[in-house]
């Protein structure tokens, strides 16, 4: 449920920031608003997993609901790697190309990638529509798939986990490295610019390190042990192979709360907004800690005033 409040606060407020901004969108805000449908689409599924798991694993929803669900949370994942791909290249191309770029990329351009990011998302995943994510009863909801199907899903799963996960973090490694290169080299380059690129790259990094690779990794390696048992290759499966997937899995859906601060460092205006708020409360704190410290001595003034009328007398 933290996931759900947090999530769905934080993404409801990007939105909303940039739709109310959206006749002044920069080319990277297209990516921050499609970026935030992908966290804000998952999280509203989160209540019913919520239910489900507290139900001891007891599915109440239905078949329908039961794919969708599953859909949304690999739709989400893909979503949210393409659109952080989108918004890394974008970077790598205005700090590595500034001159190439300059005034050549519109606002179409990025509802065109846009578009074709949420193609190619809606491609890969839908194939999970394919396989069988319930019992018979549908009292259980699978993740993955049941285990007359689990040879096709193991091989689907490799598929997306290239397409959707290696080739995209190859490709953002790519694009920090070079970004790396120039600021390092560039001396004449904006203090705040360095910053937030330094920043976006940080946030971007535990996204892949914390949310997306363990899941991936270990994904892979339960199907495959599942597989390997079944198909009676090894005896015995790992429980805590199992166990790492399961806390694996949770970790992927804390993405929908991390994704808003690639919005809030990369945003053009924001380092600086944030430094002006900072600043601010620091004269206020320096203005109340003053008041505090003028009290003391007004009140020694007046009882030294006070102790020489005494001794006057």
């Amino acid at each position: 449920m933290i996931a759900f409040v947090v999530g769905f606060c934080t993404n409801c407020s990007v939105l909303l920031s940039l739709c109310l901004k959206r006749r002044k969108w920069a080319s990277l805000d297209m990516f921050f608003f499609h970026l935030g449908l992908a966290d804000l689409l998952y999280v509203t599924t989160l209540p019913f997993l919520v239910v489900y798991y507290g139900n001891q694993r007891q599915w109440v929803f239905g078949k329908v609901f039961c794919r969708i669900t599953r859909l949304v949370f690999h739709l989400n994942l893909s979503g949210s790697i393409g659109f952080l791909t989108c918004i890394s290249v974008q970077r790598y191309l205005g700090i590595v190309h500034p001159m190439r770029m300059m005034g050549k990329w519109k606002r179409r351009h990025s509802v065109l990638v846009s578009a074709l990011v949420w193609g190619l998302v809606l491609t890969q995943t839908s194939v999970e529509l394919r396989f069988t994510k319930t019992n018979a009863n549908a009292t259980t909801c699978h993740d993955t798939a049941v285990d007359e199907e689990l040879e096709d899903y193991l091989l689907y799963t490799q598929v997306t986990s290239v397409t959707g996960f290696l080739i995209p973090l190859l490709a953002i490694l790519t694009c920090y490295c070079q970004i790396a290169v120039v600021l390092t080299r560039n001396n004449n380059l904006d203090i705040t610019l360095k910053e937030r690129s330094r920043n976006l790259a940080i946030v971007v990094m535990v996204l892949f390190s914390v949310c997306f690779t363990p899941y991936h990794l270990l994904r892979y390696l339960n199907l495959k042990s599942r597989y390997l048992h079944i198909s009676k290759r090894i005896c015995t499966r790992s429980n805590t192979l199992y166990l790492s997937y399961q806390v694996s899995r949770g970790l992927a859906t804390f993405n929908s709360c991390i994704d808003p601060l690639v919005y809030l460092v990369a945003r053009d205006n924001m380092i600086t907004k944030i430094k002006a708020l900072k600043e601010k409360l620091h004269r206020s704190v320096s203005l109340t800690q003053a008041s505090h410290l003028k009290i003391p001595q007004r009140i020694l003034i007046t009882d030294t005033m006070t102790n020489q009328n005494e001794t006057t007398v």
